[in-house]
């Protein structure tokens, strides 16, 4: 669904981006060795709802090898981040279903991997110094590729940046980072993008790994195929109660009694989509940057 810029929904956005910014510097201020998953997750998320926002997905810790989509379990206690770790958090909030998404990488307690920080930071800003009404996507990527290749790593070629509508995390338009001319189409104004450049020393392609314990409930399936009434009562109160947003298996766990046996199930019969975590082909170190950005016929707003 397309929604025209006006000012409420601006303001909504300026609002999200606000929070959203303010979560991030304040899990930044969480990273430290021995620090747990968990308790950083949960910190993050309380800030997003105590400040007025809503959660638009999971909070994401990826480290090392790991590009993107891990959120930690509700049992994963004692899971935590060690000396030498390249986190990449990635953080969203929403107001009114108005979405800002931000990410930000950091080692811990060294600096081994400055430069490639500094790569995937350099190549956002870059790119984002493009951005405007009519600039194609396949510049946008070629920019990021050229920023990131000049540090001596490589862009991440299959994932991208993406658009966001109300409510709709991934809204259709694909932000490259590498300049492929298959991009060819044009950003608009009022378009609202997350770039995310992401550089490596791996393969510069990530495949699937383990799941992440984030899920997503499906609009695609034919209801009249499943037979199980349990399971469609079962997914509706799902759907009711995280609407057409990503949430956490631990989001999940607090609404629902058998939850792991539930979201096996309802994974199972193709009712909700379980994330893979995003791991670079040959394990190499994987850094991030992100910003949400509102197009302009001149620019860009950075609301991140």
């Amino acid at each position: 669904m397309r929604f025209d810029m006006n000012d409420v929904i601006y303001q909504n956005y300026i609002f999200a981006g606000k929070i959203a910014a303010e979560a991030r510097e304040f899990g930044v201020s969480l990273l430290k060795p021995e620090a747990k998953f968990l308790d950083i997750a949960e910190k993050i998320e309380s800030k997003i709802i105590d400040r007025g926002a809503g959660l638009a997905f999971p909070v994401n810790i990826s480290i090392n090898e790991i590009a993107a989509h891990f959120s930690p379990r509700h049992d994963e206690k004692e899971l935590c981040l060690k000396k030498g770790d390249v986190v990449k958090l990635d953080i969203g909030a929403h107001f009114e279903g108005f979405i800002a998404d931000t990410a930000i990488t950091v080692e811990i307690g060294s600096n081994k991997y400055d430069d490639m920080i500094k790569a995937s930071s350099e190549a956002l800003d870059n790119a984002i110094s493009l951005l405007k009404s009519k600039t194609r996507l396949f510049e946008i990527g070629k920019c990021v590729e050229d920023t990131i290749n000049s540090y001596g790593f490589k862009p991440i070629n299959n994932l991208t940046g993406h658009s966001m509508q109300r409510y709709v995390l991934h809204a259709g338009k694909t932000i490259p980072n590498v300049g492929d001319k298959v991009y060819k189409n044009k950003i608009k104004v009022d378009d609202v993008l997350a770039i995310e450049p992401f550089a490596t020393n791996g393969a510069g392609q990530v495949i699937t790994g383990n799941g992440s314990n984030i899920y997503l409930c499906k609009n695609t399936f034919n209801p009249r195929i499943i037979r199980d009434n349990k399971a469609k009562n079962m997914f509706n109160k799902t759907r009711n109660t995280f609407k057409t947003l990503p949430f956490a298996e631990r989001w999940f766990q607090k609404q629902f009694s058998n939850s792991d046996i539930l979201l096996k199930k309802l994974s199972f019969l193709g009712m909700i989509k379980h994330y893979p975590q995003l791991v670079d082909a040959n394990k190499g170190i994987v850094t991030q940057k992100e910003h949400t950005v509102i197009i302009t016929e001149e620019g860009c707003e950075v609301i991140t």
